[in-house]
């Protein structure tokens, strides 16, 4: 949903992208480091109940680390293996902020929401895995209502103002991240399976009474 304003969002960094091109910093290295000081205020903050404090943190160097793509297509040295790098590495500064909250819930007695922020780390990378697995397939999966964006808005959002001492909105917001990540994950699923039925359909046309190969290769 957010998607929408990465343009607007790509056109204000493109100023401090042209700066950093002047500099030795390098896209892999703004990546890199963002996610070491997301992973860093997550474990390190979240856990010993500084919610506002880590919420700030990592905020800032989730916003950092939005300069890599922009300094990629300044410089010209966007390719695979930054994309590869920077998706793997959202995956693990996603995966922080749910633990770091969830070892925070578990620590304080909290264990029923414990168990909310460890399902919304696994759905969440289960919806980033549903796109990435179609896309590998060649099928396009840009559905869903609550992308890795939105899923991280919510998530420190909550985390920032129940730091605050507004009540229940951590639990709010991560039961409503809960239902909102399940939702796209189903989402994700339908749009895969309704984009494969044509081909379905032209492999059974052409395959029939064929030995009947395996649906994918070992994984």
């Amino acid at each position: 949903m957010l998607n929408a304003l990465r343009p607007l969002i790509a056109r204000l960094l493109t100023p401090v992208g042209k700066a950093l091109a002047r500099t030795p910093v390098t896209p892999n290295a703004i990546t890199i480091t963002g996610t070491a000081g997301v992973v860093a205020g997550a474990l390190w903050l979240f856990p010993t109940g500084h919610l506002f404090a880590g919420t700030m943190v990592c905020t800032a160097f989730v916003l950092a680390d939005m300069l890599d793509g922009v300094l990629a297509r300044v410089k010209g040295t966007s390719g695979a293996w930054g994309a590869f790098l920077d998706s793997t590495l959202d995956r693990v500064a996603d995966a922080a902020v749910f633990a770091g909250l969830t070892i925070w819930l578990a620590r304080t007695g909290q264990r029923p929401l414990a168990l909310v922020a460890l399902f919304c780390l696994v759905a969440g990378g289960l919806v980033s895995y549903a796109k990435a697995r179609a896309e590998g397939l060649g099928l396009r999966c840009d559905v869903g209502l609550a992308e890795r964006t939105e899923r991280l808005l919510i998530a420190l959002v909550a985390a920032g103002l129940s730091g605050l001492g507004v009540p229940f909105v951590l639990a709010i917001g991560l039961w409503a991240l809960a239902v909102l990540s399940t939702i796209t994950f189903g989402q994700r699923v339908l749009a895969v399976r309704a984009a494969a039925a044509p081909r379905r359909a032209g492999a059974g046309g052409a395959g029939a009474g064929g030995t009947g190969a395996g649906r994918g290769g070992p994984e």
